[in-house]
């Protein structure tokens, strides 16, 4: 038997990385990135953080089964962790038979924060700044021509009071810019820079931080998908699944887990992808307390046929472009594999960072549910110590079951 007529799990690590080559369009050097045991030199580390003294190297692996938006989709991930490959690339083959995942992105809105003291008259100085609205926006803008044609820029502000805090009342101006393809955060700090003169001379307070949020709670993905009653076994099991995001949208101690598991697939394609998975978690969290409870990014609910509806909602700052995106070639590769190329593809990659989390955590809950999270996942972990992931792999997928967060 050939290796096109083989699993993807069936084949050895060049015969994958072959089988991706054509179907993602890889040149040589991709593929030599990918086979490459140290695609990150010691003098390329050294310009990404201070004191190098070596490198950490971690597992890349492909989930498959990934319909997206009516498109195939390789989805590379970074991991230590037996278990999340499989499991995503089962939650992908599940919602496929219902007609692959949607995913919708919002514009890539980024919020810089002007905190402001020692105001006498907080609604005067809010009325001063909306006064100069143009001057502030065009201040903002100032030096960032590239991204003003591109299509983003400072768009707008909002003004708004923290009172009580420790440190007393506060007024925050909270400048909204669109960044485009970029994370945002060195654009967005820089016009907060540029405006604090102004903001300080017109409000007559004192500045204190200018910095962005990693709250980006307006920029949003959705992603969501429907699961036939048939593929996960009937009635039962969807009452299963339904049951259990009742409980974590309930009760925060199980969301925390609920949305661990989410964000072990969200995660591992962000650091594969060379993106702030940091701030992705921070932001993540936070958007689940919105509403002042911790609950659930991931919901699922029956549908009138009886089949399985999930949904995902959570804010995803992401960048392809700026920054050090361009040092680590192995990152640029796996972009290249979801096709985040060109304008628009942070917004893309944010998109299959949504649907990976639908189907990460749909074969968790799955397994949770049905038959409890050590019957799959210790399992992988044990094989993959006695006989390297490959097989653990093969084990899980030939048996057909998801794994746990």
């Amino acid at each position: 038997m050939n290796a096109n007529e083989r699993k993807f799990y069936e084949l050895t690590v060049a015969e994958r990385v072959e089988r991706v080559r054509a179907e993602a369009g890889l040149d040589g050097h991709d593929t030599a990135a990918l086979l490459d045991p140290a695609p990150l030199s010691h003098a390329e580390a050294d310009r990404l953080i201070e004191n190098v003294v070596g490198l950490l190297s971690l597992p890349l692996g492909i989930a498959r089964n990934f319909t997206i938006n009516g498109e195939e989709v390789q989805v590379p991930l970074a991991i230590e962790e037996a278990s999340v490959v499989a499991a995503a690339s089962h939650g992908a083959k599940l919602l496929r038979a219902g007609g692959g995942i949607e995913a919708v992105a919002s514009d890539p809105v980024m919020v810089g924060q002007v905190q402001v003291l020692e105001v006498d008259d907080f609604e005067a100085a809010a009325r001063e700044l909306a006064a100069c609205r143009d001057e502030i926006l065009r201040t903002a803008n100032a030096g960032h021509e590239r991204l003003q044609a591109a299509g983003g820029g400072a768009r707008g502000f909002a003004v708004r009071l923290l009172d009580p805090t420790p440190a007393g009342p506060m007024l925050l101006l909270e400048l909204e810019v669109d960044v485009r393809d970029a994370m945002g955060a060195n654009a967005v700090n820089g016009m907060c820079e540029a405006i604090a003169p102004l903001v300080a001379e017109r409000t007559g307070g004192r500045v204190g931080l200018r910095i962005l949020t990693n709250l980006c709670d307006r920029r949003v993905v959705w992603a969501r998908g429907r699961v036939p009653a048939e593929a996960l076994g009937g009635a039962d099991a969807v009452r299963a699944i339904f049951e259990a995001s009742a409980f974590a949208e309930a009760d925060p101690h199980r969301a925390t887990t609920h949305n661990k598991g989410i964000m072990n697939g969200i995660d591992a394609l962000l650091l594969a992808t060379g993106q702030d998975f940091r701030a992705a978690e921070a932001g993540a969290h936070a958007y689940a307390a919105r509403d002042g409870r911790y609950t659930a990014l991931a919901t699922w609910r029956p549908d009138e046929r009886g089949d399985l509806l999930g949904r995902i909602e959570l804010p995803l700052a992401l960048g392809t472009v700026g920054g050090g995106t361009e040092i680590h070639r192995t990152a640029r590769v796996c972009r290249k594999i979801v096709g985040a190329q060109g304008p628009g593809s942070a917004r893309r990659l944010a998109g299959i960072a949504a649907a990976l989390g639908l189907a990460q955590n749909l074969a968790a809950i799955r397994a949770l549910a049905q038959e409890g999270i050590q019957r799959g996942h210790m399992k992988l972990h044990r094989r993959a110590r006695e006989h390297g992931e490959h097989e653990a792999l093969a084990v899980t997928e030939k048996a057909d079951k998801g794994a746990g967060p």
